[in-house]
C-alpha cells in the first residue's frame, strides 16, 4: 500500500499562487508515476498534471500548461504542484496519485489516491 496525503490548499485571489504538497509512505515512492487531478463542483474528475517517475517527463492538461507546475523530490517522498496565475475555474478538489511505472493521464489507471485538498479561487 501507498497512502498519500495532500496539504497546501486553501483560499486565493484570482491572480495568486498556491503550491500543493503530496507526501508519499509505505512503498518505494520513486518508482511511481505521480499525478493531480481535481474535482470541481458538479463536474467530472479532470486530470491535471503527470510526472515520469524515471524521465522526469512530465504532460499537463491544456487548461493549466503554462501556469501549474508539477515536481517531485524523491528524497522527501513528496510531489508538488506549483499552481501560479490562478483563476476562479481553478477552484476544485485537488488530488494526487500513484501509478506504479507508467504516466497516465486517465484517473481509471491510478492505483492510489489522496483525500484531497480544496482550492478555492475568488474573483
Amino acid at each position: 500500500q501507498l497512502q498519500l496525503v495532500e496539504s497546501g490548499g486553501g483560499l486565493v485571489q484570482a491572480g495568486g499562487s498556491l503550491r500543493l504538497s503530496c507526501a508519499a509512505s509505505g512503498r518505494t515512492f520513486s518508482r511511481y508515476a505521480m499525478g493531480w487531478f481535481r474535482r470541481a463542483p458538479g463536474k467530472d474528475r479532470e486530470f491535471v498534471a503527470v510526472l515520469n517517475w524515471s524521465t522526469a517527463s512530465t504532460i499537463y492538461a491544456d487548461s493549466v500548461k503554462g501556469r501549474f507546475t508539477i515536481s517531485r523530490d524523491n528524497a522527501k517522498n513528496t510531489v508538488y504542484l506549483q499552481m501560479n496565475s490562478l483563476k476562479p475555474e481553478d477552484t476544485a478538489v485537488y488530488y494526487c496519485a500513484a501509478n506504479y511505472l507508467t504516466p497516465s493521464t486517465q484517473a481509471s489507471q491510478y492505483d492510489y489516491w489522496g483525500q484531497g485538498t480544496q482550492v478555492t479561487v475568488s474573483s
